[in-house]
């Protein structure tokens, strides 16, 4: 059986509060496999950057991890020290983030950065690190690369420093990248050319990513599969288009009925009444059955243990109430 490139095993993160400790990410299972892209997407707050940061262990105090593993390339590395976190974060594990402002150094060149950073992974050395680079800007579609590698950061434009930390995440040849929100701050032309460059680079060295979205559109066109989050737990996951045609869980079912493409034909979009709950007044059972419109008596008490067949973590999915 092959061993997944990403594992999560109940991974619980936990943060202490004035109100009591809160979790924002609760209970959380999910494998991802080689060369796949899973797309994970829920409300803001639902805790899918959370999880993007414990993975590759950059939380911030007081948050941490309370509970539950995380393997990669079966080596658990929740337990791992800082240093060897370190040498992990980069070689082993890449990060996309939204605001490509936030990750590039604006004093150094996106070629000194590039160089840096495949120095510190890499057995190789400046000269041929510097070839690397620029090659690494051709990949991403980055025009004259070989004139532009002594470029700052505050040089190019918003669509092209997006490429350039693509191209940081992936030079020292990762098996997995975590892309927070990599389109969100983009032009829907330029978004669409991201995805289309995650997708290839994804189908070429078959790099695994994990996508976090909020856009239902992004996920349909590039992942293969789906975890759906809300509340910091999983509601649903499976196949990208089971998943959007055919949702089981009634948050997933709201989301798709208030996306325009979705609710053709009808006069209103469909809107979920109320909002997600705060984290430190969580109610009991199924976070979501105040706003379900097929709640019942044990969805208010009882947390659903599992996956119901793989898919929903719902009492009462919706196939089954079509069914019946």
């Amino acid at each position: 059986m092959t061993v997944p490139v990403l594992s999560l095993r109940n991974l619980t993160v936990e943060i202490p509060s004035r109100h009591g400790v809160v979790r924002p990410v609760d209970s959380l299972s999910y494998d991802i496999g080689n060369g796949e892209i899973l797309g994970v997407v829920g409300e803001s707050g639902a805790g899918k950057s959370m999880a993007g940061s414990a993975i590759i262990g950059l939380l911030n105090p007081p948050a941490h991890i309370a509970g539950g593993e995380i393997w990669l390339n079966g080596t658990r590395i929740d337990t791992m020290g800082r240093e060897q976190m370190r040498r992990i974060r980069g070689k082993e594990i890449g990060m996309v983030f939204q605001d490509p402002l936030t990750s590039l150094n604006p004093l150094l060149t996106i070629g000194d950065q590039l160089v840096e950073t495949m120095l510190t992974h890499l057995p190789i050395s400046r000269s041929q690190a510097q070839h690397r680079a620029i090659d690494a800007l051709k990949e991403v579609g980055i025009p004259g690369a070989k004139e532009r590698i002594d470029s700052y950061p505050h040089e190019f434009s918003g669509g092209m420093r997006q490429r350039v930390v693509i191209a940081l995440a992936l030079c020292a040849e990762p098996s997995l990248v975590i892309a927070d929100e990599p389109t969100t701050a983009l032009d829907v032309s330029v978004q669409a050319q991201i995805i289309a460059l995650l997708k290839r680079l994804c189908r070429e060295r078959g790099t695994t990513i994990m996508l976090i979205t909020h856009d239902m559109g992004v996920i349909a066109e590039a992942a293969d599969r789906v975890a759906v989050m809300y509340a910091g737990r999983l509601a649903e996951l499976g196949p990208v288009r089971d998943v959007l045609t055919q949702p089981q869980h009634h948050y997933t079912h709201g989301l798709m009925a208030s996306t325009p493409l979705a609710a053709q034909g009808q006069k209103r979009l469909h809107q979920i009444p109320g909002s997600m709950p705060r984290l430190d007044r969580m109610p009991e059972g199924c976070a979501f059955h105040p706003r379900c419109p097929n709640a019942k008596e044990k969805c208010r008490h009882e947390t659903k243990p599992s996956m119901e067949g793989g898919r929903a973590a719902c009492w009462y999915p919706v196939s089954a109430e079509a069914v019946a």
